[in-house]
Parts: structure tokens; sequence; C-alpha cells
């Protein structure tokens, strides 16, 4: 199973709304390796939910409920979005700050490719941020 981590600006859609919503597609990603890293996710794998911009940190966890399909917000049909099941906020969330302190996630693409809203997270980097957020996921 491989893990994610999405970034969203929470005044444009935040966890919050993701939680009222449910389930709700992930759409709008105009950038071509986030939208590739989107094409590999599968059904069941885990998400965390990162705000980005004023807060930039860690505030929840989701799960992909259903794989790449065409985006209709692009109209030249070239990028694609998935839908995400909102499971639960994480104890503590951790902000990006912390994330760099840890020298464990010095390659986490978070900290090397900052502006990428879409980005795969490895097996320990998931087990480390889950124990940094006290989160169970």
């Amino acid at each position: 199973m491989a893990y994610w981590l999405v970034k969203s600006e929470p005044g444009a859609w935040s966890w919050d709304d993701h939680v009222k919503a449910g389930v709700a597609e992930w759409d709008g990603v105009r950038n071509h390796q986030a939208a590739n890293n989107m094409r590999a996710m599968k059904i069941g794998e885990r998400v965390f939910f990162y705000h980005s911009v004023t807060e930039k940190r860690i505030v929840g966890v989701m799960e992909v409920v259903k794989e790449a399909y065409p985006d209709p917000t692009d109209e030249a049909g070239a990028f694609i979005m998935v839908d995400f099941k909102a499971l639960f906020p994480v104890v503590r969330p951790v902000t990006l700050a912390e994330i760099k302190d840890e020298p464990k996630l010095k390659n986490l693409p978070l900290v090397r490719h900052t502006r990428l809203s879409v980005l795969p997270v490895s097996d320990e980097e998931w087990k480390l941020l889950c124990t940094m957020t006290e989160t169970s996921a």
C-alpha cells in the first residue's frame, strides 16, 4: 500500500470542508507531477490532509475511495481527479517546521518539493508522521 499527502489552502478547501462533505473529489490539480501521483493512487490508500500557506500543518487523514478519472474543470481534458473520504483529524497537528526539524524526514517531498500539492510518503515517513501526530492511521 502506498501513502500520500495532499495540500490545500484552508481558505479554498479546508479539512472541515472535506469532513462536512464526507467524500469529495480532489480537482483542480494542474501540475503534471502531482497529477501523475494522483494517477498512481489506489482505492484504500491513506492520505494526510495538509493545510498549506497560512497554517502549514498536517490536520487530517483521508482514504482514496475512487481512482483517477477526468477532471471536468480542465477544459483541455489533460488532468484528472480522485475522490477522498475524510476519516479523522490527527490528534496533534504537525507543522512544517516540526517536519523540517526531524532529520528522518529530510527526503520527504514536502520538504524537498515545496510547491508540489500531491506527494508520496514512504512507509517509514508515514509511520514517523503518525507517531508525530499521535495518530494510528
